[in-house]
């Protein structure tokens, strides 16, 4: 393989790409664009809940009770109930996530002494927030039962038992408990495998379309020379593209980047050149641009956004589900590039993932160099 081809094929297919400015323009737009589409919209935080009392004992007692979730971040109060119907009509048409209910008998159960049961009603439709709501309405429960005893031992003039077991969190990694910190550093692989596949994916087929692969056909041009050379100008593109999304990472988004910028470098290279050869094998293949766009977008992206454990982790997937994401890039991608970014590891705790990656990108660039014939049947 002569690097002089291997250059002029580049600068040929970099020729192509500059007096095209609109494509070019979306190759560099699209990914800061899907980034800071997704970067706003997705979100696993969990605040400001649609709330709605029905307090029917209306004592001290029970307005203390609501202030501590209406003073809670977590909690938005929409209003109040007087009725059952009112709060089936507010969970029903949406107004209402969560529903608390406290009985009548609520101040003088507490001033006797007995447990009272204070009703929390969720809406069930979405699950995972529900679930997350009731640990929130929990905790504030909690807390007021806790204040409330600490203040009847004191009425009684002694000091109340100390709890044999305290729990002391701490968060590591991402003590602000901030979603984007985790999904950002996840959006780039996946972002960046949809458009470097889709890039690549009409390269070879437009030669076909254009009838210019006959006169490629008649060059002393080799397989591996044009494959190379029509893969540095995207890969280059991609390079600037992952770039421009670290940048929105840092400044936009305030992700904190603990890792190496050069071994996050390294890991990208080895990532765009696997997930570019993807392409390249698809517009071999299909020999039409249309037809290789459609293969590109199903192969990449639905993959790399369910089964990267990009939303869902792996270990969540059933055993099955599992086993096909052995063979799905991105999963590697993502686990290095959230390592490097929140943890700040480098090869010696993600070697595994990266000798998976590297296999990848070497048995795709392979395929390609191997599916690509010159012959024009």
């Amino acid at each position: 393989m002569r690097p002089t081809r291997v250059l002029a094929i580049a600068r040929k297919e970099m020729i192509h790409v500059l007096r095209d400015p609109r494509s070019l323009a979306v190759a560099l737009a699209l990914p800061v664009l899907m980034l800071f589409l997704f970067g706003y919209a997705l979100t696993l935080d969990v605040d400001n809940v649609p709330l709605i009392i029905w307090d029917q004992s209306n004592t001290p007692a029970s307005r203390e009770l609501v202030s501590g979730f209406t003073g809670s971040r977590y909690f938005s109060l929409r209003g109040y109930a007087s009725s059952y119907r009112d709060i089936e009509h507010a969970i029903d048409s949406s107004q209402a996530l969560i529903a608390v209910v406290i009985p009548r008998n609520f101040a003088q159960q507490l001033q006797a002494g007995r447990n009272v049961d204070v009703q929390v009603i969720a809406d069930g439709s979405d699950a995972n927030t529900a679930t997350i709501a009731l640990g929130y309405a929990e905790a504030v429960t909690a807390l007021y039962s806790r204040a409330h005893l600490v203040r009847s031992f004191r009425r009684l003039g002694s000091e109340p038992p100390r709890q044999p077991l305290e729990q002391r969190p701490r968060m590591w990694f991402n003590s602000d408990i901030e979603s984007r910190n985790y999904i950002i550093p996840a959006l780039i692989p996946v972002i960046m495998m949809v458009i470097a596949a889709l890039l690549t994916s009409l390269t070879v087929a437009r030669e076909w379309e254009r009838g210019t692969m006959e006169q490629l056909i008649s060059t002393p041009v080799r397989g591996p020379e044009l494959v190379f050379g029509k893969l540095i100008p995207y890969f280059v593109i991609c390079m600037i593209d992952v770039l421009l999304a670290v940048v929105m990472a840092e400044f936009l988004f305030h992700v904190p980047f603990r890792g190496s910028l050069l071994f996050l470098a390294l890991v990208t290279t080895v990532f765009m050149i696997g997930t570019l050869s993807i392409g390249m094998v698809i517009s071999i293949i299909a020999k039409s641009q249309l037809l290789a766009s459609q293969m590109a977008m199903i192969i990449t992206f639905v993959p790399g956004l369910l089964l990267s454990g990009f939303m869902t982790p792996v270990a969540n997937m059933p055993d099955a589900i599992q086993l096909i994401t052995r063979i799905i890039p991105a999963r590697y991608f993502v686990t290095m590039i959230r390592g490097i970014y929140l943890k700040g590891v480098g090869p010696q705790i993600l070697w595994v993932e990266g000798i998976f990656l590297l296999f990848f990108s070497v048995i795709m660039v392979t395929l390609a160099i191997a599916k690509f014939k010159k012959k024009l049947a």
